[in-house]
């Protein structure tokens, strides 16, 4: 299923940074980078739980914020974008290494 995660980290507070570049990397886990605090992932049902409670350990609720969209298996269908940096498909344009 695709989850397009967004998150918004007051770097200002104690952490901070920390705590946005620890977000970052585990999202890049799970997808890649369509803009600085938005990610795709494609995961299943059980990669979703691993990637919340991952994500919900590392921000600080007060302070932070994330918000996950549900867009389902067939949520690749429904992403329209224009303009610069396209985006790679993970899934069929996956490299084998």
């Amino acid at each position: 299923m695709l989850v397009l995660i967004t998150y918004d980290v007051n770097v200002i507070s104690e952490g901070g940074q920390k705590r946005l570049r620890n977000i970052s990397k585990t999202c890049l886990d799970y997808g890649m980078r369509v803009q600085n605090s938005v990610f795709e992932c494609e995961v299943t049902p059980a990669q979703f739980v691993d990637l919340k409670n991952t994500l919900t350990s590392i921000f600080d609720s007060e302070k932070d914020s994330l918000r996950f969209y549900m867009l389902g298996k067939k949520g690749r269908r429904r992403v329209e974008h224009l303009g610069a940096k396209p985006t790679a498909d993970v899934i069929s344009d996956a490299l084998i290494l």
